[in-house]
């Protein structure tokens, strides 16, 4: 059961393009346990091998497996009530993650997503601060945008986090279009 959510919204992301074949990262909480991809998986064909079970403060024999973005993914569930997150790099939405700090989705968009932040990522930053700045941000948005790298989008279901980031991906192509079209949306 817990595979065939991970199977969904894995496939979904990459058959829409909003991660490449070993980018990205899935996750659900259970408890004080954590269910998250491994490193590298494959998210057009996961296998029950592609999901790792470890603890939310604490290390297992697996966890060195998990994805590099485990200690993201532990900061949002300490700091949220989230019980799922979906990592995507929705291209049209890092695009404009390098010019915005935020990024405001369509009338339609904006119901599903709110306005979404674009936080600021430095390579030389520690992950714990970018873990920290992640989680902080998501106590106020369902979803965020870390900036020229993807987004951390949270939920009750899997389904849910990945709505989030269809809708963000959807506005920020319409965005994008119009402004390559170079005309101004109408203020209603």
């Amino acid at each position: 059961m817990i595979i065939s959510q991970f199977q969904t919204v894995g496939r979904d992301l990459f058959t829409r393009g909003l991660v490449s074949s070993h980018s990205g990262n899935l996750s659900i909480r259970l408890g004080e346990r954590i269910i998250i991809t491994r490193r590298d998986s494959m998210f057009n064909c996961l296998q029950e091998h592609d999901l790792i079970e470890t603890g939310i403060s604490k290390n297992n024999r697996s966890t060195p497996l998990a994805s590099a973005d485990l200690a993201i993914h532990r900061a949002i569930y300490r700091e949220t009530q989230a019980l799922a997150i979906v990592h995507a790099h929705p291209p049209h939405a890092v695009a404009l993650s390098m010019t915005e700090t935020e990024i405001v989705p369509s009338v339609e968009g904006l119901t599903v997503t709110g306005t979404v932040p674009v936080v600021d990522w430095k390579m030389e930053e520690k992950l714990r601060n970018l873990a920290n700045t992640v989680a902080r941000t998501l106590k106020q948005h369902r979803i965020i945008m870390v900036r020229n790298h993807g987004s951390f989008a949270i939920g009750q279901l899997l389904e849910e986090a990945y709505n989030f980031t269809t809708a963000l991906e959807q506005s920020s192509q319409v965005l994008c279009l119009t402004r390559s079209l170079q005309v101004n949306p109408v203020k209603q």
